[in-house]
């Protein structure tokens, strides 16, 4: 699998080392019950978590442009400094990487250009969230992203960022991490680095191979 052990190469390290990206910390994802989803928060807002457990709390997160497009390559949360000693896909209930072919993989699709990265309780309340907009505004209503997502990437001028820690519950701590994928469009698959007790180091979601 060249994705895996490409990205053993680029991310065993505290630090990426690799002139075709550029890499910067944009802040911290809060992880209430550490099940973790990824998914496209417009389309696939009901994907399940993956089966690791990570642990709770406010984590690091990391953006990787790659350079001469300036989109997103990888998008990476960190959860200890230990040593990685192995790297795995990640995986949500029901998938086995073993039942896939050379150079398939497990994801989440993207057709919104918007990928996230949140708690399982924090997709709950993006959830909750757009049923109670629907339900309050009716025909009015225009769709989460008009409602909740776009003022946190666009003002009237055009784009502010091509990414956004976006808090849909007052009453609850967890934030979406939510980001441009890519080129646009496309399947993306995430992996879990471990350290030697198989505790889990960091994650990437992958949406350019760097190699």
């Amino acid at each position: 699998m060249t994705h895996l052990e490409n990205i053993k190469k680029l991310f065993s390290k505290n630090f990426v080392e690799s002139p075709l990206l550029e890499s910067f910390e944009v802040g911290k994802l809060y992880l209430s019950s550490g099940k973790l989803v990824a998914c496209d928060p417009l389309i696939t807002n009901d994907m399940q978590p993956f089966t690791t457990e990570f642990p709770k709390g406010n984590f690091s997160v990391l953006l990787h442009k790659e350079r001469e497009s300036n989109c997103v390559a990888y998008a990476e949360v960190i959860f200890s400094n230990t040593e990685i000693t192995e790297w795995e896909m990640a995986v949500t209930a029901g998938q086995n990487v073993k039942d896939l072919a050379d150079e398939e993989v497990f994801g989440y699709p993207v057709e919104s250009g918007m990928g996230c990265l949140m708690d399982v309780d924090t997709q709950t309340s993006l959830n909750e969230l757009e049923k109670r907009l629907y339900h309050s505004k009716g025909a009015d209503f225009m769709g989460i992203y008009e409602e909740f997502f776009h003022e946190y990437f666009f003002d009237e001028k055009g784009a502010i960022d091509q990414y956004a820690f976006l808090k849909p519950a007052d009453e609850h701590p967890g934030t979406i991490f939510a980001f441009e994928t890519g080129y646009g469009e496309g399947f993306y698959a995430s992996y879990i680095a471990y350290d030697k007790d198989h505790k889990p180091v960091k994650i990437i979601t992958e949406f350019i191979e760097i190699s």
